[in-house]
């Protein structure tokens, strides 16, 4: 009699790589979405907009839309009001670390009466760390641009309201650049004690530099706490 108490063996999932190449069969990539293929709306940017459209790249049926950064109010307001991008899903910067255009912006707009998406980039060198904000066209870019900016150093010109949002107003640098270090710079931040009757910390990891702080469990009490 079979033992039907053996456990079957583990199936392996089944999993599609997307495809390095572009332009390489979006209809047979189960990555690619009907909702991020708009050829025709980068056609109409390239007819608006000419040689500020600097790149169009298609990865798994996804376009990206590259363009000069001093037009990229009226490159949103086009897709906005021309287009019907009503909507800024996000947008947020990187470091690209290269020697020229460093670092690059981006914004995802989608349509959704057509249900159609759209990503808008811009490259910023190191020479001019200012872009024009969007904030008058997506009046939601307001804490995107506030987040690149803390985390980056982009500063957006004409923006209402443009300070850091998570990093005090006078630190000193930028977390998301590639040259900050993983564990943060000692001394560049004091951080509160990890017990009440400690001092404040200027090491974000002191665990990783050779000093372990004792938990609040370890804490000594005082004579008068003891009774």
């Amino acid at each position: 009699m079979a033992d039907t108490n053996k456990s079957k063996a583990p199936s392996t999932l089944p999993f599609s790589f997307v495809p390095q190449e572009p332009e390489t069969a979006v209809e047979n990539n189960p990555h690619a979405k009907a909702t991020t293929q708009v050829a025709d709306v980068v056609e109409a940017l390239k007819a608006s907009f000419g040689d500020a459209v600097h790149e169009v790249v298609v990865y798994a049926g996804e376009h990206t839309v590259r363009v000069d950064r001093t037009r990229i109010v009226e490159v949103c307001t086009f897709l906005k009001t021309e287009q019907g991008f009503n909507y800024l899903a996000d947008a947020g910067g990187l470091d690209r670390f290269t020697e020229d255009d460093r670092y690059e912006v981006f914004y995802n707009l989608v349509n959704i009466t057509d249900m159609k998406r759209i990503r808008i980039s811009l490259r910023v060198d190191e020479d001019g760390m200012s872009v024009p904000t969007v904030t008058d066209v997506y009046p939601a870019a307001n804490w995107n641009e506030r987040e690149c900016f803390d985390m980056f150093g982009i500063s957006f010109d004409g923006h209402p309201d443009l300070r850091r949002m998570f990093m005090p107003e006078d630190f000193e640098y930028y977390p998301l650049r590639k040259e900050f270090p993983l564990l943060g710079v000692p001394g560049s931040l004091p951080l509160p004690p990890q017990v009440p009757t400690g001092e404040l910390t200027g090491d974000p990891f002191p665990a990783a530099h050779g000093h372990k702080p004792p938990k609040s469990f370890q804490e000594v009490k005082s004579e008068e706490e003891n009774g």
